[in-house]
């Protein structure tokens, strides 16, 4: 079970977060992915892509650009269950993560990885380091790139717009649309109305 570790680091009797491990399939034709703004002990954003029955993981400091000169720093986290798709509260203080999520993207993706002229499945590109997808967000869209960079336990990814008709150098998404696309809410309410702390 991929997602051992995760639900090895969480208790389920204090974190709302989905356990994972309920029989929930993938989605077919059109995977899905998510970019999840946390707030923990320093605020990213966490990228996840649909690959293989989980949700492959990435936390990107600075949270995705639309500008294809940026390279934003994805270093790689454990699996997550398919269901934290859907996923936004706060993850108690003391729990691994412990924090405000906010839904700030999501959508569906499709696969644009190729290599010798040939779609190259999702796993086998995740497993060589190097993901090509088109996302289909409400906020960002177009192609990325995921490049692995360095190698064993010292191994980060690199977060990269591709340059097609959605890239914009002047777009800042991650400053100018705060809000969760689920629940039209900023962080400071989404801790409210959980019951977290809003500072």
């Amino acid at each position: 079970m991929s997602t051992k570790e995760y639900a090895s680091k969480r208790d389920f009797d204090r974190t709302s977060e989905p356990r994972g491990g309920n029989g929930k399939s993938g989605s077919g034709d059109q995977p899905r992915f998510v970019i999840q703004k946390h707030d923990a002990s320093s605020l990213h954003y966490d990228f996840r892509l649909e690959i293989d029955g989980v949700l492959k993981s990435w936390a990107v400091p600075k949270g995705p650009s639309t500008d294809p000169g940026d390279k934003r720093l994805a270093i790689p986290t454990e699996d997550h269950p398919l269901a934290y798709a859907d996923f936004e509260g706060v993850i108690p203080q003391g729990e691994y993560g412990g924090g405000t999520v906010m839904i700030w993207d999501r959508g569906t993706f499709s696969n644009i990885t190729e290599k010798d002229g040939e779609r190259q499945p999702l796993k086998q590109a995740w497993k060589n380091g190097h993901v090509l997808v088109e996302l289909h967000g409400e906020k960002i869209s177009g192609g990325y790139a995921l490049r692995r960079t360095g190698s064993g336990a010292d191994a980060n990814w690199l977060l990269i717009k591709i340059d097609d008709a959605d890239a914009d150098a002047r777009r800042n998404p991650v400053s100018t649309e705060p809000k969760s696309v689920k629940s039209g809410r900023t962080m400071k309410q989404i801790a409210r109305d959980e019951g977290g702390n809003d500072e």
